[in-house]
């Protein structure tokens, strides 16, 4: 049962007992829109309560064929688009992203994402939640929102915290890109497996009698390697630097320290926008004492405010997206422009909940 059609974004069938879903966008890397957000809810929605489905297994398409592309995160030019119109479809978007996130999360039957190619940002949302996460040599893994400021959502807080030590602060500050091998090392994979593998690994799900959703989660896992690489982070120091009390203390740290890391991570945060260092840092110390589903509602605050504390291009997010994907001068204009400038006040603002607890658009979340 296939519904592919030339625009089908999102191709859902059941090959046997399993759900397979296919992200079907590659001239946009598979980019998140609302309609193909809805898709998956109601894909995975009617799946939970199909007794023939036994488990459920998620890839991305690139332009060569299938695989090589998992998802390169929401579709940002529709977040400048929307943000410049007012459009309120944009609200909606952040809304059903992160109760698809947390349905991923809570999924009751095996989920198994094959994290082939870019998994960025909103794919990192419809990854990390998986039960078996799955890497290849072609990997790609990010939080790089910092970069157009943003903040690591669709749950970042939650899975970013929950790295060793301060590792999740590092992470989500300079946007660092991962390989396979090093995403297993970070936590945020569970297993590697040749990029060529994949097809065939895909195929089988289709001719494999399984008994049960546990069955397929241990098939999958039987083509796999848990080999990690060595760290390409000096642990101790992103340990030392990264437990700072603030933005401005680790800058001046990493610019005290005469490494070539030190250098290369203060050079990057120096790009970053210096408000949204503030917040980032705030939001994962924050999320580290959360629940998933609170930390789902505090990123749902913060992302309303980053398109309305200042609305339309004054918006930070809305400059960053201009910067990068829209005009592509990579010159942003941060307001404030430098790290020490920016105020408590400002960022505890990104912290304020604009709902009533009993209005809050994600208030039904577990």
């Amino acid at each position: 049962m296939t519904s592919l059609t030339p625009e089908t974004h999102v191709v859902a069938e059941i090959r046997g007992r399993v759900g397979c879903i296919t992200l079907n966008r590659p001239k946009a890397l598979n980019a998140l829109s609302l309609d193909m957000l809805r898709s998956l809810t109601q894909t995975l929605q009617a799946w939970r309560d199909d007794d023939a489905v036994l488990a459920v297994v998620v890839r991305g398409v690139n332009k060569e064929g299938p695989f090589g592309a998992f998802c390169a995160g929401g579709d940002i030019r529709f977040f400048h688009q929307a943000a410049l119109a007012g459009d309120a479809a944009l609200e909606d978007f952040f809304t059903e992203e992160y109760a698809l996130n947390h349905l991923i999360h809570t999924y009751p039957k095996p989920y198994i994402a094959l994290m082939d190619g870019i998994v960025m940002g909103g794919g990192m949302g419809i990854s990390q939640g998986a039960s078996l996460r799955i890497v290849t040599e072609r990997s790609k893994l990010a939080m790089p929102e910092t970069n157009i400021g943003l903040f690591p959502d669709v749950g970042g807080g939650y899975f970013l915290s929950r790295c060793a030590g301060r590792l999740g602060e590092y992470l989500a500050l300079t946007g660092l890109v991962l390989t396979g091998r090093e995403a297993i090392t970070a936590g945020l994979a569970d297993g590697f497996i040749d990029a060529g593998r994949l097809p065939g690994l895909w195929a089988s799900l289709e001719r494999t009698p399984f008994e049960n959703g546990a069955s397929v989660e241990r098939w999958c896992t039987s083509h796999l390697s848990t080999t990690a690489a060595p760290a390409p982070w000096p642990a101790k120091e992103v340990d030392r630097i990264f437990g700072l009390p603030d933005v401005p203390t680790i800058i001046a740290a990493l610019e005290a320290t005469d490494s070539d890391w030190a250098r290369q991570t203060a050079t990057t945060l120096r790009q970053r926008s210096p408000l949204m260092l503030h917040v980032v840092l705030d939001q994962i110390r924050r999320a580290r004492g959360m629940g998933l589903a609170d930390d789902l509602r505090m990123e749902r605050d913060m992302v309303h405010r980053c398109f309305h504390l200042r609305p339309g291009a004054a918006s930070e997010t809305v400059e960053g997206i201009r910067a990068l994907a829209v005009d592509k001068d990579h010159a942003p204009r941060w307001n404030p422009a430098r790290i020490e400038d920016v105020t408590p006040a400002e960022v505890a603002a990104f912290f304020e909940s604009p709902w009533p607890v009993d209005e809050h658009p994600l208030r039904r979340l577990g």
